[in-house]
Formats: C-alpha cells, sequence, structure tokens
C-alpha cells in the first residue's frame, strides 16, 4: 500500500491574508483550482478557497504554523 502525500503551501488573498494550506492535491492541480475558483469569484479569499477545494480534496484545510525555538 503506498502512504499518501500530503503537501504544504503558503496562501496569500485580497487582503495579503497569509494561510498555510495542507492538501493531497500537487501543484499543478491546485493551479488549476484557483483558475477554476477565480473564473468564478470577485474577491479571493483563503477561506473560500479551501472550501472550494474541498469539493475536489476533501482533506484540505488551514493549519496553523508556529516558530519552534530551542
Amino acid at each position: 500500500m503506498e502512504k499518501k502525500k500530503i503537501f504544504y503551501y503558503r496562501l496569500f488573498d485580497d487582503n495579503e491574508e497569509l494561510d498555510f494550506l495542507k492538501s493531497s492535491l500537487e501543484y499543478e492541480k491546485i493551479r488549476e483550482l484557483l483558475s477554476e475558483f477565480e473564473s468564478k469569484n470577485n474577491d479571493y479569499f483563503n477561506k473560500d478557497f479551501v472550501e472550494f477545494m474541498k469539493k475536489t480534496d476533501p482533506e484540505a484545510e488551514i493549519i496553523e504554523v508556529t516558530n519552534l525555538y530551542y
């Protein structure tokens, strides 16, 4: 059984809000979905895009990333 790959992306929306996205989709598929999302929306917000993505990747989610110092 092949282990499923998980990818992490940085997203900037129209408010220049930075979020981190976890998805099983590779970059090329994310770009396709982003183009489709942009064609149907006038405003681009990370939360809305991730909800749109969940139709293709139910595991997609915005994650919190924190610095760890030691």
